[in-house]
């Protein structure tokens, strides 16, 4: 990953490169490494997102849908 500095504007770059850390879920993976994680916890973390997902798009697809 690069972040050119323009103008000697480190301030600007580093808010450039903690955006595009923050896009690429780099905080999160260090999140989730700070501690071991059984393999239980993770499949029922990875399954509730998966819920988390499903539920969302059949929000935005009932909205779609009364929509029209």
């Amino acid at each position: 990953m690069q972040i050119m500095v323009r103008d000697n504007n480190v301030d600007q770059a580093l808010r450039a490169l903690k955006k595009k850390l923050q896009r690429e879920g780099v905080y999160r993976e260090m999140k989730l490494r700070r501690h071991f994680e059984k393999p239980s916890e993770k499949r029922a973390r990875e399954k509730a997102a998966a819920v988390r997902r499903a539920r969302k798009m059949e929000r935005k697809q009932n909205e779609r849908d009364g929509s029209k």
